[in-house]
């Protein structure tokens, strides 16, 4: 990566300390079928967590959704005082994937990388999504800018990414080098998005896994199999029954990172995390992972599924975590629609 840009930005960890934690609230019913009404009440569930210990700033369509939003939320324990309300048209409620990058400077400042989204080339109805980041940062009055790589708008979703925030970065081949339909940026190659990765992240050690899990359908995010936990852990989803078709891709993904190291060349300690019994939705695997968790300033959310696992996942999460609140939150109806906790999340870093 001699050829590289030099850095220009840093990504913070998500365990450093945050501002405040985005959401869109739920608005588009297709994608829960027959389980939307329950949806409502896990988002407030999780604002209420949240708004213990940081800002939760929540995006509203235009018209009455905030007035519902607020009685909503006023009927469980959430401290509305640190809940804040924007309105702005969104398709969908999974900001980690269209929602800005919050970058710091080399004097600290923050800053919003405002890269592109297309519905995870996959779905029609993007359009609105794609334009949150440039809606943030003119909220927050940040400066903002649009990474471009061979002359085009970079293509990448929160999710198909996760960092040390010290210089290294985890992702997947499936997603990020896709040649098929899903395909994000046909024109990038490997080294490009290294490049993008050191320019604009700070991370000029990249960690390639080979892909996701059964039932993802962005076509392999990272955030569902691996995440890093401290600057030099990561958990790591492996499947123990051999008849799953996660079995492989998930010890090939093992295989793969014992032989990686971090930016300074110290080895990676790799904690492996369960993966909870499969779940459908007529007939389509959902993706259910506990690695799908989110980091706040004083609790860490962890997905749960009703499964026996789920005593395991929170145990290895409380090791991993040990000055932080392990809670978990019931996600049998969200996963519904193809995320979890960390899929509907974004984290504002403090100031």
């Amino acid at each position: 990566m001699s050829d590289s840009p030099a850095v220009r930005y840093r990504l913070p960890a998500e365990w450093e300390p945050h501002n405040a934690t985005w959401l869109v609230w739920p608005q588009n019913v297709s994608d829960w079928p027959g389980k939307f009404s329950r949806i409502k009440r896990i988002y407030r569930e999780i604002v209420s967590h949240l708004s213990e210990s940081e800002k939760v700033k929540i995006i509203v369509d235009p018209g009455e959704t905030r007035k519902r939003a607020e009685g909503f939320l006023r009927e469980g324990p959430t401290d509305l005082a640190n809940v804040e309300f924007y309105k702005w048209p969104t398709d969908r409620s999974w900001i980690r994937d269209s929602g800005p990058f919050f970058v710091r400077n080399d004097s600290g400042e923050l800053s919003v990388l405002d890269f592109g989204f297309n519905g995870w080339a996959k779905y029609a109805d993007w359009e609105n999504d794609d334009m949150v980041p440039g809606f943030v940062a003119e909220t927050l009055r940040l400066d903002s800018e649009t990474p471009a790589r061979l002359g085009k708008k970079i293509i990448l979703e929160g999710g198909s990414i996760d960092v040390n925030g010290e210089g290294s970065l985890i992702t997947t081949k499936q997603c990020l080098l896709s040649t098929d339909k899903q395909a994000r940026n046909p024109s990038l190659e490997k080294n490009d998005y290294e490049a993008v990765f050191s320019e604009y992240f700070g991370a000029t050690n990249v960690l390639w896994l080979n892909g996701g899990i059964e039932g993802d359908d962005t076509n392999g995010h990272v955030d569902d199999i691996c995440r890093f936990t401290d600057p030099s852990t990561v958990v790591l989803c492996l499947e123990n029954s051999a008849e799953d078709p996660n079995y492989r891709p998930l010890r090939e993904n093992l295989e793969i990172l014992q032989d990686l190291r971090l930016e300074d060349g110290g080895k990676i300690e790799i904690v492996p995390l369960p993966m909870p019994s499969p779940l459908f939705f007529e007939g389509e695997r959902l993706p259910a992972t506990y690695a799908n968790f989110y980091v706040s300033n004083e609790k860490v959310l962890v997905p749960v599924y009703s499964d026996p696992k789920d005593r395991e996942a929170l145990g290895i999460m409380s090791e991993l975590f040990p000055e932080k609140h392990i809670v978990g939150i019931d996600c049998v109806d969200l996963v519904w629609g193809f995320g979890a906790i960390h899929c509907m999340t974004k984290e504002e870093p403090l100031r």
